[in-house]
């Protein structure tokens, strides 16, 4: 516990991440945002949501966009 007070992440999870992201932007906002693949192609929650817990590099650029935008959420 004591190693995550500072993360501002803690106790988010990646589809709760991925929801309000959905909630607040199209598809097509948020492939020009984060330039990953799954989210210009075809995308679906449940693609994007796999797709991102396999690849630690696109789930680390989904987590920074996230994190950059979550004060206007």
């Amino acid at each position: 516990m004591e190693e995550q007070k500072n993360n501002p992440l803690h106790g988010i999870t990646l589809k709760t991440m991925l929801e309000q992201l959905i909630d607040n932007y199209e598809w097509q906002d948020l492939a020009e945002e984060v330039d990953i693949n799954c989210f210009k192609s075809n995308p679906s929650f449940k693609s994007c949501l796999t797709f991102l817990r396999r690849t630690p590099w696109a789930r680390e650029k989904v987590e920074a966009f996230y994190l950059s935008v979550m004060k206007y959420l």
